[in-house]
C-alpha cells in the first residue's frame, strides 16, 4: 500500500535556501488520536477535582450544619430540663403554701410529676438526618409552649396566693413554716417502731439529729406556754402561736424562754439536747393544730 505523506515547505529569508519536510499522513493522524486522548484525560481529571473539591466543601457545610442542629437540639433539652426542675420545686412550694392557708388546690393544679416525652418506634422511618433534626426540633418546641402554658398557670396561682397572704399576714407570721433546728431527720411523724419497747407506737412529731448547744429557734411568732422538765421529753417548751397552732421542742439540753414570753420567728427557744428518754443528741418537735398533732413537714417551707 503506498504511503501518503504531508509536504511543509520552510523558507528562510534567504529564498534560495527552502527546506522541506515530509510527515507521514497516518503518524499525524496518530498524532491527532493521542493529542485527542490527553485532551480527554486531562479534562477528566480537571472534572474530577473540581468534583471532589465541590462535595469536599458541601460536606464541611453539611458537617457544620449538623454541629449548629447538635448544639441547639442541647439547648432545647437543657432549658426543657431546668424549666421542669423549677416547675417540680414550684408545684411543691405552692402546695405547701396552700396546705398552711388552708386553701384548696387550684383549678389550674400541676400534676405532681413533671411532663414526660416517649412511645413506640414509628414504622415509617424519616427520609433524611435532616428531617429527624428538624422533626425532634418542632417536639420540642411544643414541649417548651406546654411548660411556659404551665409556667403561666403557676404564676396565677401564685398571684392568687399573694394577694390571699396580704389579706392574712398575721396568720402566716403564726404559722410554723421554717426548720426549728438544723440536722438531720431521723424519725418521721407517724406509726413507728419504738426504740425502746420494739412495739408500733404513734410518733406525733419528726425528730432532728445534731449536736448538743444546736440552737432551737421558734418557727413562728407566738407566747411561750410552757417551759417544764417532762419524764419522756426532759426539757421541753411550748409555745402557742394562734389560730389554733401550738408547737412542742423536747429533749433541749436548756431553755432559754420563760413562760409568759413573746417570740418572734427565729427567735431562739433553747439547745439542743439530750435530756428525757433519748438514745442520742436530738430535738423532738410536734406541731398541732386545735388539739390535734399534725405532721410538722407538711408546714416547711425551707
Amino acid at each position: 500500500m503506498e504511503r501518503r505523506f504531508l509536504t511543509f515547505f520552510v523558507l528562510t529569508d534567504d529564498a534560495s535556501k527552502t527546506r522541506r519536510l515530509r510527515i507521514p499522513v497516518r503518524l499525524l493522524k496518530g498524532l491527532g488520536v493521542l493529542s485527542a486522548l490527553i485532551f480527554l484525560a486531562v479534562s477528566f481529571v480537571v472534572y474530577d477535582y473540581v468534583r471532589i473539591k465541590g462535595e469536599k466543601a458541601d460536606l464541611f457545610t453539611l458537617k457544620k450544619e449538623n454541629e449548629d442542629q447538635r448544639l441547639e437540639l442541647q439547648w432545647f433539652s437543657a432549658k426543657i430540663g431546668e424549666i421542669e426542675t423549677e416547675l417540680s420545686k414550684l408545684n411543691l412550694f405552692d402546695r405547701k403554701l396552700r396546705a398552711m392557708a388552708n386553701l384548696g388546690t387550684p383549678k389550674s393544679a400541676l400534676p405532681d410529676q413533671v411532663m414526660g416525652m416517649g412511645g413506640p418506634v414509628e414504622e415509617k422511618p424519616l427520609s433524611s438526618t435532616e428531617d429527624a433534626a428538624k422533626g425532634l426540633k418542632e417536639e420540642m418546641r411544643s414541649e417548651l409552649q406546654t411548660l411556659e402554658g404551665r409556667l403561666s398557670d403557676q404564676k396565677a396561682s401564685f398571684s392568687d396566693l399573694h394577694e390571699y397572704m396580704l389579706e392574712r399576714s398575721s396568720f402566716i407570721a403564726a404559722t410554723p413554716s421554717i426548720w426549728p433546728a438544723r440536722g438531720w431527720l431521723t424519725s418521721a411523724f407517724g406509726e413507728r417502731i419504738s426504740p425502746f419497747s420494739g412495739t408500733l407506737q404513734p410518733h406525733r412529731g419528726i425528730d432532728i439529729a445534731n449536736r448538743v448547744g444546736t440552737p432551737v429557734v421558734a418557727p413562728a411568732d407566738g407566747v411561750v406556754i410552757e417551759a417544764i422538765n417532762d419524764e419522756g421529753l426532759g426539757r421541753k417548751v411550748t409555745v402557742f402561736h394562734g389560730f389554733g397552732y401550738k408547737t412542742s421542742y423536747g429533749h433541749l439540753s436548756q431553755a432559754l424562754v420563760k413562760v409568759g414570753q413573746r417570740v418572734k420567728r427565729g427567735t431562739k427557744l433553747g439547745l439542743m439536747g439530750n435530756s428525757g428518754r433519748s438514745t442520742g443528741p436530738h430535738l423532738h418537735y410536734e406541731v398541732s393544730l386545735n388539739g390535734v398533732p399534725v405532721d410538722p413537714a407538711r408546714y416547711l417551707l425551707n
